[in-house]
């Protein structure tokens, strides 16, 4: 009889609960370039899994150290790491910042065999990630670094210091507006109405990103509002956007039209190809809040 290692026997009994479609705690996980770029693209459905019981984990590829007009380097990302932290705990999941530069990333193999690590250590179910097309270069290898830890996660030779999966997650990307060179698909939007004042919540933990450093980018600054209160409520009116019409449209055929017709808020996902191929049933397992 063959005696298997106890990470490959919660692996085989997590999959099999998991497909025979019995009650399990979902595991998801989320990586972005900076410490914030998770919270902007995924905080309201992060909430949701949290309230459902699910564990979610945001990594962070970068510590942020070059994102500010007048503060760097050390300093900048020590702050920015606690900001992300409080981040986590308002939305009741896990942050990790992970130590590279700031506009320094490159798909480099290190870097790969550090997200490949993040994704067994978690034995992700599912795993987000941006597109690899993008106006940050940051951005788009981190989009690289994902597709090419979506295959390698299952093989046991790569980082064998960490042990493999023993089923491949379904990896999805963030939604974005860019167009070329495809435009961004809505396999999956989740209505995130009920969750959108703890995504306000979770960027405005992040003072460094959505009160200095981007409002300067933008030529804004002077209309952040000094007083806490007024400026949370200016923060949810930048990010209070209107539903596209391709989500909306993702949004009808996962909640059916009448529902469809009244969400204000809502965050989509692309299904990346080179993970799991999932089917419609699969997704509404792996997002049960679209049952």
């Amino acid at each position: 009889m063959h005696k298997f290692p106890p990470f490959v026997l919660l692996s085989i009994a997590m999959s099999a609960q998991f497909m025979s479609g019995q009650s399990t705690t979902l595991r998801v996980i989320a990586f972005g370039a900076h410490p914030d770029d998770c919270d902007i693209r995924a905080a309201g459905t992060a909430a949701k899994f949290a309230a459902m019981g699910h564990a979610v984990k945001f990594v962070s590829v970068t510590n942020g150290d070059a994102g500010h007009q007048t503060e760097g380097g050390g300093a900048l990302a020590k702050r920015r790491r606690a900001e992300a932290m409080e981040s986590g705990r308002r939305l009741g999941v896990e942050y990790e910042v992970l130590d590279n530069h700031d506009g320094e990333l490159l798909p480099s193999l290190d870097v790969r065999h550090q997200v490949i690590r993040r994704i067994r250590q978690w034995n992700a179910d599912i795993v987000l990630a941006p597109r690899p097309n993008d106006y940050h270069p940051d951005h788009r290898y981190t989009g690289v670094l994902v597709q090419d830890a979506a295959y390698m996660v299952v093989v046991p030779n790569v980082a064998p210091d960490t042990p493999p999966l023993r089923k491949n997650p379904v990896f999805l990307y963030f939604e974005d507006q860019f167009q070329k060179p495809a435009p961004f698909r809505a396999d999956v939007a989740v209505s995130i109405d009920e969750t959108f004042a703890k995504k306000i919540d979770a960027l405005d933990a992040h003072v460094s990103q959505f009160y200095e450093w981007l409002p300067w980018v933008d030529g804004r600054l002077d209309e952040v509002p000094k007083d806490v209160a007024e400026r949370k409520k200016w923060l949810a009116g930048t990010r209070s956007r209107p539903v596209s019409r391709a989500v909306r449209s993702a949004l009808e055929k996962w909640y059916g039209p009448e529902k469809a017709a009244k969400v204000v808020h809502a965050e989509a996902f692309e299904v990346c190809e080179y993970g799991r191929r999932p089917s419609d049933e699969d997704l509404r397992k792996l997002f049960p809040m679209l049952r």
